[in-house]
């Protein structure tokens, strides 16, 4: 057929958020029928599925809606259609059901890792077109919504290339193209797209047998560049096709106005590999970059330490090596989720309690349910430290909140997990509490950034409102404290995490690190290595109040019971005395917060598990604070805190 059946229109009287229309999920082969539930709607809105085997050199396939479940494609590969009735066996209104597949080069054998990447046709974003060569000058019809900004096709009934255009592999993109199968630079053939560019109803096509053989089925699939059409008020972008170029050492800045999850990049001028990168299996700031390649069966690689790297408004290249220098790149784009503001707290944080019996081989320590950018762990048995890692800097990269050691890698966790926090190898951990978080709008972000050395320097965010608490950590050097921040209104104050010092009173300063909270950026006001040297690489967490879900806010002691209200009955709740000295003291509904006594722990402290003090109580919309042992609540006292429901 010449256009598939129309997209959901964008925007609507119902926001769509990219983690709507787009997600990465990796999962371990089981060679039995296994369901991927990613929340994507395949059977209502149609769309297509990208799979590559991560563990093995097996080629990547490509299978959508408009052609069937059982008809597959591969990117490294110039064959048609094979079909297959035991691979994707449904797609599903939020995901999609493989079968037994166990075979070689099947999407679910046994103990291999998967990536799975699913595009939702969707007006602004992507779509999918299947049509008949003709073998004369056309054009096609499409329901994109917007100008294509790139578009891949593929003969599906015979062996030939896959032909790209993209709106930025050269000065005339309609004259010339690319190959998805291959390491070819951009070549000039104005019978490919009959020397036309798209428009936002249709794409055109010349007489070349890559896209337009008579009697020939093709496929096409249609990606969207800065067309808005998403979030609350329907004008964000989500998806981006543009180029970079390398400077002299093959480094780059991408500005996007927004975090990318899912980057495919290609040299237009060399003949270099494609590459394809993504937040879940890794494109970390400061660590390893895991790639594959659209134009190989490889298996997964690295491209070294932070040669892709994600800031909250684009990415950067860094000089490694790996892109040419002084060369063009074309890339799309994939903006980060979710964008919705949460309206749970379980769909954003959990505690959870350790295990022992991890399945092999994804040894799934601590399950969240859901990915998780931020985990902290601690023995609640054993004398020990806390470990806070985190997806944005690295899988098996751990900070110390108690220390001030340097980012060090463990080799035993992992955040490349659906669910949760995962290790490399089987870890009993039963004795253990992970508190888990998930970034999302209004509630919590992650920022990482590079010193600058300079007074004033500004780091953005995407929070989506101003932060109220903000923990700071250089990772790359041994000795320095972790600095938090907090703000009231206008005013600030400042202390240290692996500390009881008061606020204030170590040498912080109410607005000496960090001022100018916004919705999108903060300052740095010091050159100091805390916050900003030069050269320094740094982590900071960001938290806000969400109604429903978080509260950030302070209290002064009455040296008996203290009620604060925050609107929900909370599961984790972190307390900090400022006025002077005092534990950072965190309790959790995974290890109890009952009517009796509420077992804590003390982030800047290696010491076990407390069990034998009432000193809190819940109720559907606050929190009391006893005073006891801890000093939780000294009369007079002033204190901070974190609740989350």
């Amino acid at each position: 057929m010449l256009a598939n059946k129309a997209l959901s229109a964008a925007p609507s009287a119902v926001p769509v958020y990219v983690e709507d229309v787009f997600s990465t999920y990796l999962y371990t082969g089981s060679g039995a029928t296994k369901t991927i539930t990613n929340d994507i709607d395949l059977s209502g809105k149609g769309g297509m599925v990208w799979f590559k085997s991560r563990s093995n050199a097996y080629d990547h396939n490509l299978v959508d809606t408009e052609r069937g479940n059982t008809k597959y494609i591969f990117s490294n590969l110039t064959n048609g259609n094979f079909t297959s009735t035991d691979s994707l066996t449904a797609f599903n209104n939020n995901g999609f059901t493989l079968g037994a597949d166990s075979g070689s080069g099947g999407l679910n054998t046994n103990t291999y890792t998967y990536a799975s990447w699913t595009f939702a046709q969707q007006e602004k974003f992507f779509d999918v077109v299947t049509y008949t060569g003709n073998g004369s000058n056309r054009t096609i019809a499409h329901n994109l919504g917007s100008v294509p900004g790139c578009i891949i096709i593929k003969a599906t009934s015979e062996a030939s290339q896959w032909a790209v255009y993209h709106r930025s592999q050269s000065a005339n993109p309609q004259s010339d193209y690319l190959l998805l199968n291959s390491t070819a630079a951009v070549a000039t053939n104005t019978a490919v797209w009959n020397n036309t560019q798209p428009t936002s109803t249709h794409f055109s096509l010349g007489t070349n047998s890559a896209v337009n053989t008579n009697t020939i089925t093709y496929v096409a699939y249609l990606f969207a560049h800065d067309a808005g059409g998403f979030g609350a008020s329907g004008s964000d972008n989500v998806i981006s096709c543009a180029s970079f170029t390398t400077n002299g050492s093959g480094g780059a800045t991408v500005t996007l106005g927004y975090e990318p999850q899912w980057i495919l990049m290609k040299n237009t001028a060399g003949s270099e590999n494609w590459v394809l990168v993504d937040n879940m299996r890794g494109i970390p700031y400061g660590a390893s970059t895991q790639f594959l390649k659209p134009n190989l069966s490889d298996a997964e690689g690295s491209l070294g330490t932070g040669i892709v790297q994600p800031t909250a408004t684009g990415f950067t290249i860094t000089n490694s090596g790996v892109f040419a220098s002084s060369n063009a790149y074309i890339y799309i784009a994939i903006r980060r989720g979710p964008m919705k503001t949460p309206t749970s707290g379980t769909s954003v944080f959990t505690p959870v309690i350790g295990t022992s019996s991890q399945s092999s081989p994804e040894y799934l320590a601590f399950n969240a349910g859901f990915p998780i950018d931020l985990s902290i762990i601690k023995d609640k048995a054993n004398v020990g430290d806390n470990y806070a890692g985190t997806r944005l800097t690295g899988r098996q990269r751990s900070l110390i909140p108690n220390a001030t050691s340097i980012e060090t890698t463990d080799t035993i966790n992992t955040y490349d997990n659906q669910r949760g926090l995962g290790f490399t190898q089987s870890y009993d951990v039963s004795g253990w509490i992970s508190w888990m978080f998930r970034r999302a709008p209004g509630f919590f972000d992650v920022v990482c950034y590079k010193g600058t050395g300079s007074a004033g320097a500004t780091t953005n965010h995407n929070l989506g409102v101003s932060p109220e608490l903000v923990i700071t950590r250089v990772r790359d050097f041994t000795g320095e404290d972790w600095i938090v921040t907090y703000r009231d209104g206008s005013s600030f104050n400042a202390g240290y995490l692996n500390s009881t010092a008061a606020f204030d009173g170590v040498g912080v300063g109410t607005s000496t690190d960090l001022s100018s909270f916004t919705s999108t950026t903060y300052v740095r006001n010091t050159s100091n290595r805390r916050v900003n040297s030069s050269s320094y690489n740094y982590v900071a967490y960001l938290f806000a109040s969400l109604s429903g879900v978080s509260k950030v806010g302070s209290y002064t002691g009455n040296g008996s019971s203290v009620t604060v209200t925050t609107d929900f009955q909370p599961r984790f709740i972190l307390v900090k005395r400022t006025d002077s000295t005092g534990d950072w003291i965190v309790s959790d509904s995974a290890r109890g917060l009952v009517a009796g006594n509420d077992p804590y722990l003390r982030l800047n402290s290696t010491a076990v598990e407390v069990t034998n003090e009432d000193w809190v109580d819940i109720s559907s919309t606050s929190f009391t604070v006893n005073q006891t042992a801890n000093n939780a609540n000294v009369n007079t006292g002033t204190y901070i805190y974190l609740a989350i429901a």
